[in-house]
């Protein structure tokens, strides 16, 4: 949907004096890729997902695609992925020729639902890819055991869930692997940018092999890599906004806790048991018999931004829906399908003021008025 000039926005991203003094700052040092800041970044991230090793690279996808890559991914492989979540998910599945399987999801936390993970594993597979959406951890304590006996790899995407925890153990360290994103929307950026996250030492070594060409040290290629290494700019941004995560991230529940108490007439978002929700996203639902598109324009109306995420399972996205169609596959996933036709998401990032919550629970909770 879009904003009107006078509307709460869905998201703002913080850019303030700090992170502009940084990046100043290293662009006249003349040290601006792969230096310094970003090995202190990775350094200070580590310390986010229990000391593991923190390889920076360009974007969350980039994450997602090398960390594939580094593991040997490829065709003949399949990786399990949930189809409700941005297509950067399934995409990196695809870039390293091996296949995709979607698994349902539970209606609670929009995440992987362990028991469809166990359903759908195959001779083939080679990987499961949990995604933490909207920032509620995906149950790990029931994944990682079906991971383990199947000799699967396990790849978090924890893109939009940066702090999240699951009975104390933060995401990013449950997996083989875990994946970050810091685009201007998420949580925290670094303008563009990700960070792979393990607690092997070798893995980690390949990962930074692979985003820089292959290579060590300087034309002494080891194996084939390519460009996907993070800016020392991007870094510093990075590190001063790591520095006022845990604040932000006390705003985003304090937010949510405000809309669970006093919003009605839509579904809010249950947490599970053990679980940190970090709310990159407040979605609700919008219960069977109420129109969504009226929701939005209602809530539009009224100057309060909101979004679909997802509108479209990834697969019935055409990349993978025409491929499924010719050979046949189908899939069978209920959950998926009612929670793309039904969800929405408010406001709910740190930025919100008293004024905005007030206005968002009188916007939502006069709702049944008007439709």
């Amino acid at each position: 949907m879009t904003d009107t000039p006078e509307s709460i926005p869905a998201a703002r991203p913080v850019i303030d004096e700090e992170e502009i003094e940084a990046a100043v700052r290293v662009l006249r040092s003349g040290r601006v890729v792969q230096g310094p800041e970003v090995a202190a970044f990775e350094e200070e991230f580590s310390r986010l997902v229990d000391g593991r090793h923190g390889v920076a690279v360009n974007s969350g996808t980039s994450a997602l695609h090398l960390t594939l890559m580094a593991l040997g991914l490829g065709p003949g492989d399949e990786v399990i992925v949930p189809s409700f979540s941005f297509a950067a998910s399934a995409n990196a599945v695809r870039l390293v020729g091996a296949d995709v399987v979607f698994a349902d999801i539970e209606p609670g936390s929009f995440c992987l639902d362990p028991a469809a993970v166990e359903a759908a594993v195959t001779p083939r597979t080679a990987a499961v890819m949990p995604v933490h959406l909207y920032g509620h951890p995906a149950a790990m304590d029931r994944l990682t055991p079906i991971a383990e006996k199947h000799g699967l790899a396990v790849v978090e995407d924890a893109c939009q869930a940066h702090a999240a925890e699951l009975n104390g153990t933060p995401v990013g360290a449950f997996g083989t692997a875990g994946t970050f994103s810091f685009y201007p929307t998420k949580n925290m950026h670094a303008l563009e940018g990700g960070m792979i996250t393990t607690a092997d030492a070798q893995l980690a070594r390949t990962l930074r092999l692979l985003r820089n060409q292959g290579m060590e040290q300087r034309y002494a290629n080891e194996i084939v890599g390519a460009n996907m290494r993070m800016t020392d700019v991007a870094a510093a941004i990075g590190r001063v906004q790591l520095g006022r995560l845990a604040g932000w991230t006390d705003r985003r529940r304090a937010n949510a806790a405000h809309f669970d108490e006093r919003l009605t007439g839509l579904v809010t978002p249950p947490v599970a048991e053990g679980a940190r929700h970090v709310y990159h996203q407040y979605t609700v639902r919008v219960p069977e018999g109420m129109d969504r598109d009226a929701v939005q324009e209602r809530l539009t109306a009224a100057g309060v931004g909101n979004a679909v995420y997802y509108p479209t399972p990834i697969h019935r996205l055409k990349p993978y829906w025409e491929p499924d169609q010719k050979a046949g596959r189908t899939w069978d996933l209920p959950e998926t399908e009612r929670a793309a036709a039904q969800v929405v998401s408010l406001p709910v990032h740190p930025s919100l003021t008293d004024a905005d919550l007030a206005r968002i629970v009188d916007a939502v909770n006069t709702l049944g008025e008007a439709l």
